[in-house]
Order: structure tokens, then C-alpha cells, then sequence
């Protein structure tokens, strides 16, 4: 289990990069004042680590928000992705330039191959490559890829992404790929643990009167536990500083337990096998 004890705390991915085992998503967040300042009260709040997407139209308020606040480069850990339109090997290159430049980044900590595009991925993966041995890039991952793109992307290349995002919650914990992830050292990563707002179940309301804590909360700090670093989105002040009160209670194991028996293998979003790139 893993032990958290702050919000700075972080993971040490299988580059020797560490990253912060919390973060902002900024998905479906408009560009602009909005995202602006979503940032502005995350960093206020302690968050070190952002993450965006070329395709979330909002790489350029981010790093508006990160040049305004002040903060040293290197405290900051920002994601970005390559969109499926862009995805080959100079396609890739030519929109990691189009990201840094809205972000107003000299180098990005994470990129990652937002979906796993059939016939394109491996070719896309060759140019993070690239990116990381040139230094533009500190770490290069995945997102959205299953254990048969993972093994396919390894064999071809090998090289093991350091980490793989994924739509992870208590509805869908991923078994076969959190174990596979494990033993290749990926460090998994969850879009929407918080269910897309889908937090009204018994178990989570109960757990909830136990700790003095949100259901959200209880959630986030179930996902920490596991080692999953986890990257809850809101535009809400208080929402967001309540995202990152996680470091003043544990669950048992007992209770650690039971939120793993809500598994359902029930997605909110698309399904990576199943999508329409």
C-alpha cells in the first residue's frame, strides 16, 4: 500500500523522473479565464502537476497560468498528448512544437499518445522517443492503451512507456492491465476517477460518515493507496482544494477492501478497443 502523507509527495517513474501523485486534469475546461484560473487556485492549493491535451483546446490558458504564477519550472510537472489526427511520426513532431509553444514551454515532463490509432501508434511513439532522447521531452507515455497495444508498442520498440492514463474508478479497476502495468514498471494513471460525477453509491456515502471525508475524497485517497496517480479536473475552487485534502486519513485495509468489490468493468468513457479514431 502505498503511504502519502502530503500533497508534494510523489512517484518515481522507470526513467527516474518523479511525478506528483496528484494532479489537475484540465479535460472539457474552456481555454481562457476559465482554465486560467482553475490552475491559478490548484497551484494555490499545492498542485504541482497539470495535465492537458492538444485536443482539450486549452494548452494556451495553462501556460498562461503557469507563467503567471510565479512558481519555479522545475516545481512544475505538465502534461500534454498528441491528438489522433496528428498522430505519425513528423505529424507528431510538428504538434509537440504547436503544444510547447501554447504552453510557452521550453521542455514538457510528460508526453503522451492520447489514443492508441491503429497502424499509426508505433510510428507516433518513435518521435516521443526522439523527444525525450533530445531532452525537449523529461518523460514519454500513453494513454488509453490495453495490455495487447502495450506489449505491441514494447516488442516494436523497446522502449516501455513510463506511464499509461487510463479511465480507472471503483466501477472499473482494470485488473489484468493494473497487473501487467506492475510488472513492466508503466505507473498507471486514472482519467475520471471521479465517475464523471457518478459518486451515489451506499458504500461510498457510508465511507464518507466514517472519515469525515467527501465520497470524492474517499475515492481519491482509495486510488492513491493503490499507487494509481490520479489527476481529479474541476473548475470549482473549493471542489479543488477539497480534491487535494487527502493527506490527513488512510483507509483501512478492511475498507480498501470493500471499494474493490464495487468492480464492474463499467466505463463512463469510450472503450480504447472500441473507438472511433
Amino acid at each position: 500500500m502505498t503511504t502519502l502523507k502530503q500533497i508534494h509527495d510523489a512517484t518515481t517513474l522507470n526513467n527516474g523522473v518523479t511525478m506528483p501523485w496528484l494532479g489537475l486534469g484540465v479535460w472539457k475546461t474552456k481555454d481562457g479565464d476559465e482554465v486560467v484560473q482553475a490552475v491559478t487556485d490548484a497551484l494555490a492549493a499545492g498542485y504541482r502537476s497539470i495535465d492537458t491535451a492538444a485536443s482539450y483546446g486549452n494548452e494556451a490558458g495553462v501556460g498562461q497560468a503557469l507563467q503567471a504564477s510565479g512558481i519555479p519550472r522545475e516545481q512544475l510537472f505538465v502534461t500534454t498528448k498528441v491528438w489522433n489526427a496528428d498522430q505519425g511520426f513528423e505529424s507528431t513532431l510538428r504538434a509537440f512544437e504547436e503544444s510547447r509553444r501554447k504552453l510557452q514551454l521550453e521542455t514538457i515532463d510528460l508526453y503522451l499518445i492520447h489514443w492508441p490509432v491503429k497502424g499509426k501508434y508505433k510510428e507516433t511513439w518513435k518521435a516521443l522517443i526522439k523527444l525525450r532522447d533530445e531532452g525537449y521531452v523529461r518523460a514519454i507515455g500513453v494513454s488509453n492503451f490495453q495490455v495487447h497495444h502495450l506489449q505491441d508498442l514494447i516488442d516494436d520498440s523497446g522502449v516501455v512507456p513510463a506511464v499509461n492514463q487510463v479511465e480507472f474508478h471503483p466501477l472499473l479497476q482494470q485488473l489484468e492491465l493494473r497487473r501487467f502495468c506492475q510488472k513492466q514498471r508503466i505507473q498507471l494513471e486514472a482519467w475520471s476517477p471521479l465517475m464523471q460525477g457518478n459518486l451515489d453509491l451506499p458504500l461510498l456515502t457510508e465511507l464518507a460518515g466514517k472519515y469525515g471525508k467527501s465520497p470524492a475524497q474517499i475515492i481519491l485517497r482509495w486510488d492513491l493507496q493503490h499507487g494509481i496517480v490520479t489527476i481529479p479536473k474541476s473548475v470549482t475552487k473549493h471542489r479543488i482544494q477539497e480534491n487535494a485534502d487527502l493527506f490527513d486519513f488512510a483507509l483501512t485495509d478492511e475498507d480498501m477492501t470493500r471499494l474493490d468489490g464495487l468492480n464492474q468493468d463499467r466505463r463512463f468513457g469510450p472503450d480504447p478497443d472500441n473507438f472511433d479514431f
